[in-house]
This record gives C-alpha cells, structure tokens and sequence, in this order.
C-alpha cells in the first residue's frame, strides 16, 4: 500500500456522499506498497480504507469486486467492497479507478507462531472450499506456461549455474505435469504472504491485496503461502509451521492423491515464479515509482532448498 495520487480532504468528503457511510472526519495515506493508492478514511460511523488503481489492467477489477463480495457473502474475513446508494463500487476519482472497502482489524505477523499459521491454513481451506463454486474466471497470470516464457527474460543477467538452475527448473516441471490431469480448480488469492494477513493476537482478522487474484490450481496457493509462512532464514521448512498450516487446511479440504504427488513440486513452482517476478522487477521492468524492489535472492534461497531436501511429508487426513 501507498500514496502515489494525493487526495484532499475536500475530494475525499465529496466522494463519501455517493455512499451510506457517514460524514467524512479525517484522511490519512498509507505508506509502503509497489502498485496502488491507499488511504485510511475515517468517518462518524466507521473506519474504511480507500484505494485508488495506479497500475494493471483496469478491465479486470469487475473480477476482483465479484471474488471479494463472493467471499465476503461466504463469510470469509475478506474486505467485501463497499457499494454506493445505487449498488454501484467500481467509481472514478482523480481519473483513477476507485474501490472502497471496510478497514479490518488487526496487523502483519512478521514472524507467525503456530496458532496464527493454524488459523490461516483453516481460512485458505475454507476459500477453497467456497472458491471452487465462484463462477468468475481470470486465468492464472503467473502459472507454468508464464514461466516457460518468461524466464528467457533473464538468463542474461544471471550466472551460469543460475540460468542452468532456471531452465532445468522449467523443463523439469512441464515433464512432472504432464503426467498428472488436471488438478482441482478454483479462485485463488494468488499472493497470500504475511504482509497480505492481518491478525488480532492468534486471531485471523482479515485477508487482504487480492489484486493477483485469479481461478487455477489450488494447489498453487498454497505453495505459496508454505514457502513464505513455513521458511526458514536459510530457505528450509520449519516443520512445526508447515505441519500447523497443513493439518488445519486438511481438515477443510484433503489434498487429492495427484495433488499429494505434485506437491515438492509445485512448491518449487511458486518459489521459482517468485524469484522470477521479483529479477523482472529489477532487470526487465522496474515499477513505475521510485521504490525499492523485493530481494529476488530470497526465492533463489528457497528454491534450492527445495531441490535439495524436498517437502517435508504431507500430514495424513484423519478419517
């Protein structure tokens, strides 16, 4: 989140009116964050956090208010959009998209304990659960085929063992995949790291920064959130963390036995599409504002430890 498009007071207060959520009090712009706009408005009624879309593709965000209402109708801990008097959320303003939604509660755990890691891995079984029935459909932008022709990208910024590391990486899992149909479907959050959470103690108070949001693999998602919330400094999987996120998000939804057999490596598969997106970021396609880019050699470190020692065994569903 951050501040890129300043908004006044007078501006704020004046877009409120479209909507049934009391008088406009104060407005503050939220530091940090790559890509959008963010404020906290404080009205006589509630606390909302107002976003304005700088970046992306502007025709898809009809897809994320659809994924959050839907979760939020679900009863997920999601920031449902907040819809003006005539049922409308998407609206304009400084000439940029704009959504509302409710401030929820709670803060970044920068280093989660085994409850917190038991209560996400509940919540993202419980989305999938749900999100395999959403009907929306964004196709996955950063999946197997994005890293088949991305990775050229960077080959030529990187050592040799490093490019050797990258396209035996590729080619190795366009052969694991194709021994395996098509593995369970739904929406995903897409980038469900800690900085995406927000907790109250050991309680789970919202997830949030749905915009990698799209439908495919289950599986994907929750490689991501392992690789980020079950490492440790040197790449390797705590395994008290892993099996905490694991048996919480088993009781919600059982891996299918393709799933359970593609598992190390779609752990690879995230970490790669990470340490990937992250050398883009530096070497092909630096964000548009002034700000620092997320250490690619955190993912590098990951990746190789799961080449080296695997995943740790997926713990067994209990009748």
């Amino acid at each position: 989140m951050a501040v890129f498009t300043p908004l006044s007071d007078a501006q704020v207060a004046a877009f409120l009116d479209k909507f049934d959520v009391g008088s406009f009090v104060s407005l503050q712009g939220v530091a940090g964050g790559t890509e959008n706009s963010t404020f906290f408005v404080t009205t006589d009624r509630r606390e909302l956090v107002l976003t304005l879309f700088e970046q992306g593709e502007h025709e898809e965000l009809p897809f994320f208010v659809e994924l959050l209402d839907y979760l939020d109708e679900h009863r997920l801990p999601v920031p449902g959009t907040i819809h003006d008097r005539d049922g409308i959320a998407l609206h304009s303003l400084e000439g940029k998209p704009a959504l509302l939604f409710p401030r929820l509660p709670g803060r970044h755990p920068e280093a989660p304990n085994l409850a917190q890691c038991h209560a996400l891995g509940d919540t993202l079984g419980r989305l999938h659960v749900v999100s395999k029935h959403f009907h929306g459909h964004r196709p996955n932008p950063r999946d197997l085929t994005w890293l088949q022709v991305m990775h050229h990208k960077v080959l030529s910024y990187l050592s040799p063992a490093d490019q050797t590391l990258m396209k035996n990486e590729v080619d190795d899992f366009e052969s694991a995949f194709i021994q395996y149909g098509e593995l369970p479907q739904g929406a995903l959050h897409g980038d469900l790291f800690r900085d995406n959470t927000l907790f109250e103690g050991d309680q789970l108070g919202g997830i949030i920064d749905f915009y990698n949001g799209c439908t495919g693999d289950l599986l994907f998602d929750l490689a991501i959130v392992v690789n980020d919330w079950a490492s440790n400094d040197d790449g390797s999987l705590n395994a008290e963390r892993y099996d905490a996120l694991l048996n919480a998000y088993q009781a919600r939804r059982p891996l299918t036995f393709d799933e359970r057999a593609l598992w190390p490596t779609m752990l690879r598969v995230t970490a790669l599409r990470y340490w990937l997106s992250r050398l883009l970021v530096v070497y092909v396609d630096p964000p548009a504002h002034d700000l620092t880019p997320h250490d690619p050699e955190r993912f590098r470190t990951i990746l190789n430890a799961r080449i080296a020692h695997g995943a740790l065994p997926l713990p067994e569903v209990s009748a």
